[in-house]
């Protein structure tokens, strides 16, 4: 059977590169009757010249494939695809899904992951996995996706810092912590109630309180037995008769003498004085009584939510917002790939996460193949070493060593003190603990965002297990948390991962008579 094609016509984007081609007619209408094959070629060879004029008009930003959100999902899709040369893009994401390195971030001790028979932090995983996929030429930026059009091809990605393009792209944004919704939960958040015990329970309003964690899996008795290390006592609240944690996790939570497990327990509210939380109203879920507990802290382990707003309206969805998947990782949309807890309704591992990364970066490469898209990339030779975050100049002073006011980073009190008291400039200070792995990932990323007001600005590194008084008298009640200051007053209290606009918005604001002068 015979093609026949009548007046057909490149695209007008598409002249500028037809004198490059040899296929290319120098009319732009022909009536010819070609042979089925022939026919084959000639829009094969017509996708290649429309993947060239995309090239040619945004070569800096296209890219054979884009991973949106970090983790176990998403450093695994990097890693598969950069030694794949596919030079992948990762926008790791900060208030989308909590920080770059999703859920691990938040997680004291990894136990299960295979390679580490002593277990590793999750903090720790996560910077392994990412120094990994940085080896093999993945492209990490720590942006939040702000909007993503699947109707295009190749698809837009834009972000806060521009816009890219990509021929393949594998959604890996997790999913966050669910909240209870009782009544008086906005409240007291932040302020007594948690999602994360590792971020916020060094906190010193915790410390040698007694605390509740509700849930019966294993975030929930993860948080509990971490909350012993600070607290008087830790009240577990299970719904259930029983929990659904594994059982080295039961064993280690049911064992310990400073945790109480409470089955058949629903919270149905929260109380206090002002902002401070001091009890909680329980149900029993078999006889309906009520009952008071006297916590000062109250942290959710009661499971997570997908992330899927970004696609919502163009990937199909369930009921519960989890991406439909076929063959393992394939989405509605054809060059589409979801990975991790976005689609996994069941498992919700972190080897069951890095597993999906790998498929989806391997389906991406097939997918880019067989429909001639990919765009050639060649590494010399996978870097030996690291490129480290720069080191940390924050001055640490003292009494017995007064500090630079010139300088631009400093740590602890008495710096801060002494700043406040002296230094004109606006002062920013960074709240932290050891074991907070969003102040880990935060803190290069903003000191980037800070580098922006060089000689404007000090910032000022505090350690809340160092310093408590000093976060206590701030009112800070979790980590990470900013506070700026402007001619000795307050005037940004930023507790928890924002995004980075808002960051530099607030800096913006506080600098803004600085800037003029």
């Amino acid at each position: 059977m015979a093609f026949q094609c009548t007046c057909w016509a490149l695209h007008p984007r598409a002249l500028p590169a037809l004198g490059k081609h040899p296929w290319a007619s120098s009319s732009l209408r022909c009536s010819l009757h070609l042979k089925r094959s022939e026919a084959r070629h000639l829009r094969r060879n017509y996708r290649r010249l429309c993947r060239i004029v995309n090239e040619q008009q945004s070569s800096s930003e296209l890219y054979n494939l884009a991973v949106i959100g970090s983790g176990p999902a998403g450093y695994t899709a990097a890693i598969y695809a950069g030694r794949a040369n596919l030079k992948p893009v990762v926008f790791e994401g900060y208030s989308a899904g909590g920080s770059q390195g999703g859920q691990l971030m938040t997680t004291t001790e990894v136990f299960n992951f295979p390679g580490f028979p002593e277990g590793i932090t999750g903090p720790d995983l996560m910077d392994r996995m990412r120094a990994q996929a940085d080896r093999w030429g993945a492209e990490l930026f720590p942006d939040d996706v702000e909007l993503l059009d699947l109707q295009q091809r190749p698809f837009l990605i834009r972000t806060s810092e521009g816009e890219y393009r990509a021929h393949s792209v594998i959604i890996a944004t997790g999913a966050t912590a669910k909240r209870l919704g009782i009544p008086k939960e906005d409240h007291y958040w932040a302020n007594g109630i948690s999602a994360c015990a590792i971020c916020d329970g060094g906190s010193p309003i915790f410390k040698n309180q007694e605390l509740a964690v509700v849930g019966g899996g294993d975030t929930a008795c993860e948080e509990a037995v971490y909350l012993t290390k600070y607290a008087k006592h830790v009240h577990l609240l299970v719904r259930g008769d029983k929990l659904r944690a594994s059982g080295a996790m039961q064993d280690r939570t049911l064992s310990h003498d400073r945790i109480t497990v409470r089955f058949h327990r629903s919270v149905k509210d929260a109380t206090g004085k002002d902002k401070a939380l001091e009890g909680l109203q329980l149900e029993n879920t078999e006889t309906g009584e009520r009952e008071d507990l006297a916590v000062r802290g109250l942290f959710y382990g009661i499971g997570h939510q997908p992330n899927s707003s970004l696609v919502e309206g163009q990937l199909e969805l369930d009921d519960k917002g989890y991406v439909k998947v076929h063959d393992s990782v394939c989405t509605s949309v054809e060059g589409v790939y979801a990975a991790g807890d976005l689609f996994d309704t069941e498992w919700r591992q972190a080897v069951t996460a890095a597993g999906s990364g790998c498929m989806a970066a391997l389906s991406a490469e097939r997918y880019l193949s067989l429909n001639d898209l990919l765009i050639e990339h060649h590494q010399q030779e996978a870097k030996a070493e690291q490129e480290k975050e720069p080191a940390d100049s924050a001055q640490q002073a003292s009494p017995g060593n007064d500090i630079d006011l010139f300088a631009d980073r400093h740590a602890g009190q008495y710096a801060l003190r002494k700043l406040y008291h002296a230094s004109p400039r606006t002062m920013v200070v960074f709240y932290s603990s050891p074991t907070c792995g969003p102040c880990r990932s935060l803190k290069p990323v903003f000191g980037r965002i800070l580098d922006e007001f060089s000689g404007k600005m000090h910032l000022v590194d505090i350690d809340i297990e160092q310093d408590p008084e000093i976060a206590e008298a701030a009112g800070v009640n979790g980590t990470p948390t900013i506070q700026i200051f402007k001619n000795k007053e307050r005037i940004h209290h930023l507790p928890g991962v924002r995004m980075k606009s808002e960051y530099r918005s607030s800096l913006l604001t506080a600098s803004a008579d600085d800037i003029n002068q």
